[in-house]
Formats: structure tokens, sequence, C-alpha cells
């Protein structure tokens, strides 16, 4: 009896250490859901597409309606924002939280910055992944938005991925100096940005 005990837990540690083994697996193809998202030290972006439907904040009437891309650096936003006072110049800002709930938007937090670098001009040195130029609406008070985030992915889930996070339209222009925000004032409409393929 003691031999055939022996026996059974000779056998159950044998095959315990074989799972404990540090042989690699032969399935090491990464699945969808684990595929990596860089090349190299970059992050790249996964989806191909997402939208922004700003709304008003702080008690103004500005809303629009924004596109988000990937680009090679950085992803695109383009459309309208409207609801603005004729030929004003105003910043538009990524920032950090995708939360337009207060009713001054102050929940969606600062900027996004992700790198920890100072607020800038994009194209122009050091700036926030969120940092894009300033829009200027026309004599309706509307402003066709054409602008980029450089540094920044659209989609999957790296440290700089703003799918999900909110873009702020300022009350004010973005001088691009003034720490931390370019002195752009208050809060006038807030959306998140959604992917949408």
């Amino acid at each position: 009896m003691k031999t055939s005990l022996n026996a059974v837990l000779f056998a159950v540690a044998a095959v315990g250490l074989s799972a404990c083994s540090s042989t690699p697996s032969t399935d090491t193809a990464p699945s969808a859901s684990t595929a990596t998202t860089t090349t190299g030290t970059a992050a790249v972006s996964t989806a191909k597409a997402a939208v922004v439907n700003l709304a008003s904040a702080s008690g103004s009437l500005v809303s629009g309606r924004l596109s988000v891309v990937p680009m090679k650096d950085g992803v695109h936003l383009a459309g309208e924002v409207g609801g603005l006072s004729p030929g004003s110049t105003h910043a538009i800002h990524i920032h950090e939280k995708g939360d337009c709930s207060a009713a001054d938007a102050s929940s969606a937090g600062g900027h996004f910055n992700p790198a920890g670098a100072p607020h800038g001009k994009v194209g122009s040195g050091a700036h926030h992944g969120g940092d894009m130029d300033n829009i200027v609406a026309n004599a309706e008070g509307v402003a066709k938005v054409d602008v980029h985030a450089s540094g920044v992915t659209l989609g999957g889930g790296a440290v700089n991925d703003v799918a999900g996070k909110a873009v702020i339209v300022h009350a004010a222009a973005d001088d691009y100096r003034t720490q931390p925000t370019g002195n752009a004032g208050g809060r006038v409409a807030c959306g998140v940005i959604t992917v949408t393929q």
C-alpha cells in the first residue's frame, strides 16, 4: 500500500513539474486581441476613424462635429464648430479625460500630455500631445477645423492613444507660450473622441 501511494505521489509530482516547465509554447503567434501596437519604439494607430460631437459648455452656444483620422505622426481633426463670435480665434486641445459631464467641462482635466512636455505649438518644438493650432470663426461664427495633433495615436491603448479623450474648444486663442494652457480661457465646448472603425 505504501509503495503504491509513493508511486501515485511521484506521478502527481512529475505531472506538476512538467506543467511548470519553462519550455516555450509552440503557439507564439499573437492573437488579434494581444497583437502588438508598436513598431520599434513608436506606437501606431489601430483605429481608422473616430468622431467628436462637441456640445456647449460654460453656458455657451458653441457646438460642432469633427472627424478624427490617424496620420503619419499623429491624428488629423476636421469639421465645423459653430456658435462662435464672428471673426473670433479659439484654442482647441485634446484633454486627458473623456469626461464632459461638468457644466464648465473641467471634468476633462488638463491637456493630454503623455510625454510630460511643456505646452507649445505643433511643429515648433516641444508641445503637449493635445496641443493643436487655433481655429478662426468666419463672419457667421463658424470655424472650419483642419488641425493636427502630433505624437499621438488613435486606438490601441498605448500611453499616447487619444481614443476616449475629450476635445475642448476654448473661449480665447492659444498664445502657445503661457504654461500650462496657453492662456486660452474658459471651455466653451466639449466632446469625446469616439472610435467608429
